[in-house]
């Protein structure tokens, strides 16, 4: 530690502050825009939105508004026993009791204390002891004795911005991506659900935009009447056993060490989950590259639970929940196609009123969603749908790779710099290549 710095404790640099949940039977407390964050919500550095939303009066009578820079913390929940998730609110929340959000005092840079308390989770996840029912807590007056070595405020401030530039450029590719995600299922939509290329050829447009023109040229110019209703002329309707594999049988021996992916890290809002684990191949669903997963059980496919599985190894097989459900569209259609059809609303929809079990445990059943229809394109327009938004697919398969090498170099200099055993002119000339 340089002379210069000052041993003292948590509890000196920042003021805690607690959350609460409005009451549920209140419905007018949880219809406004104002995120509610709770643990579940906990899953980036940046949080700018959550699951939840609440009223201006929601928060007033039951939980607590704090402002865009607040570090929010996880101390009580089953997380705690494995990880100890951190965040800075990127707008102004709300967060239930769970939580505690964090100011850091006028002698502390905020974005530092944030970074101190990622580079301190071996050390948090040491502190946390189990309720009488197993609930990890991370009790306050521990939070506040932990020690730490506090460096002059412009220190601090030099500190906090090595790694803003590493975050924030991580943070730019998740935007990016999911501004990409978005966009493929926009095209999804309008060409195979809203059918807007076909009705605007055939209220006389001689293109349509995004679309290639001699796709657009092979469409009909009206729609016809089938199962399904209104569907472009030629095109088929087909359940969705027809179509797609469900469920298709996978090769891998059991107990043999794979890819994993939990349900708890399933994305809501991207194409593709980003953490993974490897364990013990047991009772799962099993999936490859080009596979769609949709959580089967509620709340999680209310929630929209969706993975497209597109960046483990040639050849490779991985796992997961027993709650999955695994869709792959049968040649010629795209694999893409099935991701982006289980992100619309009439496919979840009818995946929920296909629920079925008790009140707090229900569930879809593969059988129900094979009789799901869709309208399937000619070959022209599939093709390609395929050739247009696979690029796209590509840029996030490569932006979430440099994120995870940003992620990685993070972890390394953090801990360094934050004992002093790196100087912060040396960690400044590794994270200036990359910008």
């Amino acid at each position: 530690m340089h002379c210069d710095w000052t041993l003292t404790t948590l509890g000196e640099c920042c003021v805690f502050l607690s959350g609460g949940t409005p009451r549920k039977a209140v419905a007018e407390y949880w219809t406004g825009s104002i995120p509610w964050i709770s643990g579940k919500d906990l899953k980036s550095f940046y949080l700018s939105n959550s699951e939840d939303h609440i009223t201006a009066e929601g928060a007033e009578a039951g939980s607590r508004l704090v402002p865009a820079g607040t570090i929010l913390l996880l101390v009580r929940g089953m997380t705690l026993h494995n990880s100890v998730p951190v965040a800075v609110l990127t707008r102004e929340a709300a967060f239930n009791q769970d939580i505690k959000a964090i100011r850091a005092k006028e002698h502390v840079n905020q974005q530092f204390l944030a970074y101190w308390l990622v580079a301190a989770r071996p050390k948090l996840l040491s502190t946390v002891h189990a309720a009488g029912h197993g609930t990890g807590v991370l009790a306050t007056d521990r939070l506040k004795a932990l020690e730490l070595n506090l460096p002059p405020l412009t220190e601090q401030q030099r500190i906090a911005e090595v790694f803003s530039h590493l975050e924030d450029k991580i943070e730019q590719n998740r935007r990016t991506g999911a501004k990409l995600e978005g966009l493929a299922r926009a095209v999804f939509k309008a060409w195979f659900v809203d059918f807007e290329p076909v009705k605007a050829k055939a209220a006389g447009a001689t293109a349509f935009p995004g679309m290639p023109p001699e796709t657009f040229a092979a469409l009909p110019t009206r729609l016809v009447d089938s199962p399904l209703g209104p569907v472009p002329e030629g095109w088929g309707v087909q359940p969705l056993s027809q179509a797609f594999e469900v469920n298709p049988p996978r090769r891998l021996i059991k107990g043999a060490d794979a890819p994993y992916l939990d349900m708890k890290n399933m994305p809501t809002d991207g194409h593709a989950p980003d953490t993974w684990e490897r364990r013990a191949h047991g009772s799962g669903m099993k999936f490859i590259n080009g596979d769609t997963l949709i959580a089967r059980i509620t709340p999680c496919l209310e929630n929209g639970k969706t993975a497209y599985i597109d960046f483990l190894n040639e050849g490779q097989v991985a796992w997961g929940s027993t709650e999955y459900i695994v869709l792959r569209p049968k040649p010629p259609l795209p694999p893409i196609f099935a991701y982006c059809l289980a992100r619309m609303e009439p496919f979840r929809d009818f995946a929920i009123k296909n629920m079925s079990g008790t009140s707090g445990r229900q569930r879809v059943a593969a059988s129900a969603m094979e009789h799901y229809y869709i309208a399937v394109p000619v070959a022209a327009v599939y093709q390609s749908f395929g050739k247009v938004v696979g690029p796209l697919f590509d840029y996030i398969r490569s932006s979430k790779a440099e994120s995870a090498k940003l992620a990685t170099l993070r972890d390394y200099l953090l801990p360094r710099l934050l004992s002093g055993r790196v100087r912060v002119s040396d960690a400044e000339k590794h994270v200036g290549r990359v910008g």
